[in-house]
């Protein structure tokens, strides 16, 4: 062990003089702990935020979304659909027809967004089955009442009133003329699902992929279609080998190029939780500065001592910058340590809940994720580091012969 490692560990452990600077010792590692724990808590919830929005929209939405430019529809679907299947990394491919619409049922009214799908191979790339809270979704290519069916979220149907088994009408805008009145639609609600996003809720209603195409007067034409990838970080590899292959008019678009704007304000959000939370460990880095510089005036013969020993200005340094190493390792320690454990306990036993009704989750979500504690811990000790460096020079500086001449 270097002698100075055994000088700044018996600075540490001593009884000094004065137990003010011990205290404030205490109140530094303490500081330093509660900014490392509350930055672990705060980024580790904001995670399981991120991961279950990220969860929802993925479920309703697929990984992949191939449309054509300027939404005109393609006639050559089909031959897209098997070009696309052969791809690497595709799991499932299905069409989907969509477009700007208005639900009516009795005397209420909305506007909506009319997706098109096929009731056989959607749930292969989406959730949509699993989302359905009543009735069902094959129901859509079935009639009762030479009526075809037709799926609404939760929120439009308390909004309109309506629920499955009642009568709607699906009003198209698309093609016509000022003076030329809207295509009409008769349906049967078949089902209501639920996504937990609004989003959607409130907005899409499904109707099958043949009765889309009737009603916006489309032919054999599509919107587009869906894939689904085997992970959400190949859906960038796909969409590369779509460009290359299949190209014009055909127009590749990401999960996350989708909802671009949702998933970077979440991610910067999260960054400036972390750069406002590192203030905390900031503060207990300034404690840090005021414990050494009255270490160094308490400890100002010794000093002198060690340097007409012959102890280097760069080893009286090294000593004061290791005392504010051990204090940045043990709060960052203790907080990742306490961080970790409120985490777990969250995770295992839920003890924070949530209003079922509003969130939609019964309980805080939580994400532990490796890089965030390895971030927190390299912050915490770094900004004890630096604190210590103005310490030590100062105790660096100091003249031997003015530090011991009244001794």
């Amino acid at each position: 062990m270097h002698y100075t490692w055994f000088i700044a560990n018996r600075y540490m452990r001593s009884k000094r003089r004065t137990g003010f600077i011990s205290l404030i010792t205490y109140l530094s590692v303490g500081g330093v702990a509660l900014g490392a724990a509350a930055l672990v808590i705060v980024l580790s919830i904001m995670n399981g935020f991120e991961e279950e929005v990220r969860s929802r929209i993925i479920g309703a939405d697929a990984h992949l979304q191939v449309s054509t430019f300027h939404d005109q529809g393609a006639g050559n679907w089909q031959t897209v659909v098997d070009s696309i299947k052969n791809m690497k990394y595709v799991e499932a491919v299905t069409p989907y027809v969509m477009n700007k619409g208005m639900l009516r049922h009795k005397q209420r009214s909305e506007g909506c967004v009319i997706r098109g799908i096929d009731p056989l191979t959607a749930g292969s790339v989406t959730d949509l089955p699993n989302m359905i809270v009543s009735g069902d979704l094959d129901s859509l290519n079935t009639s009762d009442d030479s009526l075809p069916g037709l799926v609404l979220g939760i929120y439009m149907a308390d909004l309109l009133y309506t629920g499955v088994g009642d009568t709607v009408f699906l009003f198209s805008p698309s093609g016509t003329s000022m003076f030329a009145q809207p295509r009409v639609g008769k349906y049967k609600v078949v089902g209501v699902f639920e996504s937990g996003l609004a989003e959607f809720d409130q907005v899409f209603v499904y109707i099958s992929l043949h009765e889309a195409q009737k009603l916006f007067a489309m032919d054999d034409k599509v919107s587009g279609v869906e894939v689904r990838t085997t992970t959400l970080k190949e859906a960038a590899n796909v969409k590369a080998e779509i460009n290359d292959k299949i190209g014009y008019p055909w127009y590749p678009r990401t999960w996350f190029e989708m909802r671009k704007t949702l998933f970077s304000w979440m991610q910067l959000e999260k960054w400036a939780m972390f750069t406002i939370l590192s203030l905390i460990i900031l503060v207990a880095a300034f404690n840090i500065i005021s414990t050494l510089v009255m270490v160094t005036m308490e400890k100002r013969k010794e000093i002198g001592i060690l340097v007409a020993m012959g102890a280097s200005r760069t080893d009286v340094a090294r000593i004061f910058v290791f005392q504010g190493l051990v204090v940045g390792l043990l709060g960052t320690i203790f907080g990742l340590s306490l961080g970790f454990v409120i985490l777990w306990a969250q995770q295992t036993y839920g003890f924070i809940s949530l209003p079922s009704d509003i969130y939609l989750l019964s309980k805080l979500p939580v994400l532990m994720q490796f890089w965030d504690f390895l971030a927190v811990g390299v912050i915490g000790v770094i900004l004890c580091l630096l604190a210590a460096v103005y310490p030590a020079r100062s105790a660096a500086a100091l003249d031997p012969v003015e530090a011991i001449r009244y001794e």
